[in-house]
This record gives structure tokens, sequence and C-alpha cells, in this order.
């Protein structure tokens, strides 16, 4: 197998600009994802360092040595700045840098600049690159549980790309080798760095799109003042609580809980008030729920948490914790707001929560009459 290095790059040089081209349009009609925006660059700096790598052997090497290489290495480190950016982290610039003036000064020295110390340029090339996409690789595993999109096509696609630039390493020194038939190494990097450069980029679209659409469903799920769940969720996720717990013999009890005399707060002290009051009960109640809890705001100023694995006993004993804490809050005036909050369970309805809400409604209601800021046991 022989492969042209000069057609190589002319498709390299052709197929990095589309991409190139692709991802600017992609970061342009979305939400300026910075992400999209780095990886463009780096593709963008790519093209111009393999131009500049072109015009070797022409009386200017400088060119396509120094400034080529450079720009290469910088390319390089803008792909490890988007990944960077899309798990969380700002852009390092230091880290951005230090590589490509690191080349520059290295080819001050006539002994890494020379024409006999092809070999060498290639090794520290290859090192940069490594190091680079390794970074990368760092920045999406580490953020992992943060990020939740898919990563392996990148992760998979990034660690071929540095197994072949390890093996440019003891591999390429500037000369073909036997491998059936003449085989120049260089042509093989060419046409894995343009495999890599198409794969990475859209595979990348891939893992910003995901994680827009996770983004937009948690916040269709998520009660915008509070923070907390919204009624959409809560049921959601409630149901597959019922359904766990059913299957693993567990009682589960839900509380209803309603803000008293809510309506004459915002009357009397304005709507911010009653905003800060359904903050302050959304804290409070976040702070006594277990990770396997489920709760949310269900309505303008009802709220509704599902406690596993618990039974009237324990229920109640959170329940009066939530009503004294928030009556004890220091922004109520005394006498002007606090919860009243019904109980039931699924000893008594079963594992339904269309029932467990309306028994707990009912409780609601005794709460209600009885004077407020109390709880109250369906049945």
């Amino acid at each position: 197998m022989q492969l042209s290095v000069p057609t190589l790059i002319v498709a390299d040089v052709y197929v990095m600009s589309l991409v190139a081209l692709l991802m600017f349009l992609a970061w342009r009609s979305g939400r300026r994802e910075p992400t999209l925006g780095y990886l463009c660059l780096s593709l963008a700096l790519g093209v111009v360092a393999t131009v500049l790598g072109a015009l070797r052997n022409m009386g200017i090497d400088w060119v396509p040595i120094v400034l080529g290489n450079s720009l290469l290495v910088l390319a390089l480190a803008f792909n490890w700045t988007a990944m960077r950016v899309f798990a969380g982290r700002p852009p390092h610039w230091r880290g951005i840098v230090v590589a490509p003036l690191v080349w520059a000064g290295l080819c001050l020295f006539p002994a890494f600049f020379a024409a006999d110390a092809l070999w060498l340029r290639i090794a520290t090339m290859s090192v940069f690159t490594v190091a680079y996409i390794g970074l990368a690789m760092v920045e999406l595993w580490r953020s992992r549980q943060v990020i939740q999109v898919s990563l392996r096509p990148a992760l998979a696609l990034m660690a071929v790309h540095i197994a072949v630039y390890t093996l440019r390493i003891p591999l390429d020194h500037g000369q073909p080798f036997e491998v059936s038939g003449e085989f120049d190494f260089f042509a093989l990097v060419i046409f894995e760095t343009m495999l890599y450069a198409v794969g990475i980029a859209f595979v990348t679209l891939a893992m910003v799109r995901e994680r827009a659409e996770l983004e937009y469903r948690q916040a269709s799920l998520s009660d915008p003042l509070t923070g907390i769940g919204n009624r959409r969720a809560f049921v959601e996720h409630g149901e597959r609580l019922l359904l766990r717990c059913r299957n693993a013999g567990q009682q589960v009890t839900l509380l209803l809980c309603d803000l008293d005399q809510f309506k004459r707060l915002n009357d009397t002290l304005g709507h911010k008030a009653g905003d800060h009051a359904l903050i302050s009960f959304g804290q409070v109640m976040k702070s006594r729920m277990r990770r396997q809890d489920v709760f949310g705001r269900i309505g303008g100023e009802e709220f509704a948490c599902l406690l596993a694995d618990a039974d009237a006993r324990v229920a109640q004993d959170v329940a009066e914790r939530i009503r004294s804490e928030f009556a004890n809050l220091p922004f109520s005036p005394s006498g002007v707001l606090s919860v009243s909050i019904g109980m039931s369970d699924t000893a008594r309805v079963d594992y339904n929560l269309d029932r467990l809400m309306g028994e707990a409604d009912r409780a609601l209601y005794e709460a209600k009459a009885a004077g407020r800021n109390c709880v109250r046991v369906a049945g």
C-alpha cells in the first residue's frame, strides 16, 4: 500500500476546512456554545498549520518548522481547551500558550532546527500531541459525573489518536520503511489526523446537543422560583419511588404541605415577601429530605414529599420538624405565616400516588380546620 503525501495533504486541508466551517456555523446558529467556538478555532489553526507545513524544501524552512508547527501545537491546546470548557472549567491561558512558546524557543537552537534533527522534532511534536490530547481526556473523565452525557466515543477517539502519535515516536524517522511494500508513516499520520478532526467535531456536536437536551429537560422539571422539582417532576419521580418501594416491601408516607394565610402575606407585605417565604420553605423541606425521598412544589403555595421506607411515626416526626423550623424562621412575622401538613401512607391506600394525594388532601383540610400550623394524619 502506498499513500501519496501531497494528495493526503490536499484532502486534509479540504476536509478540515469544511469541518471548521460547519463548526463555525453550528457555533453561530446556537447559543454561542464556547466548546464549539474553541474547537472551531482549533480546526482552523490546524488548517493553517497544515498549509504552512506543506512549504518545506522551498528555501523558507523557518515558516513550516517554526510558524507552522507552533500553530499546530496551538491547535492542540485549543482542542484541550474545548474539552475543558465543556467540562465546566475556564480556559487555562498559560497552558494554552506555553507549548507553542516552548516549540518556538527550541527552534532557536541549531541542533533542533537543523535538517538532520527531523526525528527530534517529530518526537517533540508527538509528545506535545499526546500531552494535550491526554489532558483533554482527563478533563472529560474527571467531570463525567457532572457532565452526564455519553463520553465513550470522544474518549475512544482520543485514545486512538494518542496511540498513533505514541507509535510515531519510535517508528517515524521521516523516511519510508517497509510494511508490505513502500509505506510512509507520515502519510498514515496525516490520514489519521484527518479522521480525528472529523470524528472529534461530530462527537463534540453530539455531546453538546445531548447536554442541551438534558438541560431543557431539567428546566422543564424544575420550579424556577424555589429551585426544587415542580409538579411534573414530583409525579414522575414519585411514581418510580412507589414502584421501587412496593417491590422492596417498604412503606412510603406522603406529606402534603400548604403555607397558611399565604394570600394575606402577599396582600400585606407584597409578593417579594411571598416569594421569599416560598423559597425559604423549599430550603427547609430540602434540608429534611434524604437522597431517596422525592419532593417538590406542586402548586402555588403547596408542596409535597414522599418519604421512602418511612412509617407514620417517622414521617410525623419529620413533618413536625418541618412545621417547627418554618414557623421559627426570623423573616416570618408572628401570626402571619405558618404551614399545615396532611399525611397519608401506603399502609392505608396501597402504592397509588393519586389515592395518597387524595387522602393527604383530606388530612390537610382537617389541619386547616383545626386552626392551621399543625400536622394531621389521614384516618
